[in-house]
């Protein structure tokens, strides 16, 4: 696989690490299986390309980008607790509305945005420095740009459930009863939890739209799958109860995950085409999902072997 390949699968990686740490917040802090993110994401890429096409300053655009996320979030959480719609469900109505949304905030199906400004270009005083190492330029500015952002949410959001009010959240996630039994307004703390991971969806679809240089109606098929795969892969590598260990373990995922991608459809004798893709997603999530299995009987194996 060449450099250039390399640079654009941790690329992708990148960005949808902010997608796993979205699914991580909802199915493994909230227990809360929520399907809106596979309208969340385009609907991000849809509102930051809009208002960048329209002239806005990328960063607000971004931050837009992110409101619009939360507000959808909303939504869902909204009509499981209001309503009792099963969380799927909900996340499956907010999903189905946000295609027609989405349409209607681009105007059109597809938005171009070459040669505009983004946020990357608040980074390129990183140039001189990758100027030194050799790496292409402007593939090398996007991964380390997209590095900066990702780390840096990943610490806030680590130190956001470290917190009294992450505390409670986590404690809704893990046992809702005990939760309120303890005074905890647990409605609340899904409302924020499930509009925060929609807001890091959206995230990622606006950095995604700036990257990759387009916004596509279309581009949010599968990501609820590509972020378990993600969060599972991560955990399988990384296997503590460390909240800080588990949202980095995320980011890992993530990159590993798009790079086996990239791997299988770059390797010449597998035969495997870009019409592919799916293919090769659908038998990474199922390994992904297998692993766990796997590992914890060879662990105990191990275990009873050693002396």
């Amino acid at each position: 696989m060449s450099l250039i390949a390399t640079l654009g699968a941790i690329e992708i990686g990148l960005v949808f690490a902010l997608v796993a740490l979205g699914v991580y917040i909802t199915f493994r802090v909230l227990d809360f299986p929520d399907l809106t993110v596979d309208g969340t994401l385009p609907l991000g890429a849809a509102v930051a390309a809009a208002m960048i096409a329209g002239g806005v300053n990328p960063v607000i655009a971004t931050l837009a980008a992110i409101i619009a996320g939360c507000l959808a979030g909303t939504v869902t959480a909204w009509l499981n607790i209001r309503f009792a719609i099963l969380h799927l469900l909900a996340g499956i109505l907010t999903m189905t509305a946000l295609f027609s949304i989405n349409l209607r905030v681009m105007g059109v199906p597809n938005i171009p945005l070459m040669n505009r400004p983004t946020v990357i270009e608040f980074f390129t005083w990183l140039n001189p420095l990758i100027a030194a190492t050799g790496l292409p330029g402007r593939p090398t500015l996007r991964v380390l740009a997209l590095l900066i952002i990702v780390t840096v949410i990943a610490a806030l959001l680590a130190r956001f459930l470290k917190t009294e009010f992450g505390l409670a959240m986590r404690a809704t996630g893990a046992n809702p009863r005990m939760a309120r039994a303890q005074g905890i307004r647990t409605d609340m703390h899904v409302y924020v939890g499930v509009a925060l991971s929609n807001g890091l969806v959206a995230l990622a679809g606006a950095l995604f739209a700036q990257t990759a240089g387009f916004a596509d109606v279309s581009i949010g098929t599968g990501t609820i799958i590509a972020g378990l795969a993600a969060v599972i892969l991560g955990e399988t590598i990384f296997r503590s109860r460390s909240i800080v260990v588990a949202i980095f373990s995320c980011l890992i995922g993530a990159i590993a995950y798009r790079l086996a991608i990239a791997l299988a459809l770059n390797a010449g004798w597998l035969g495997l085409r870009a019409s592919d893709l799916n293919l090769v997603t659908a038998v990474l999530v199922g390994i992904a999902l297998m692993l766990p299995g796997v590992a914890n009987p060879l662990r105990s194996l191990f275990k009873r072997s050693a002396p």
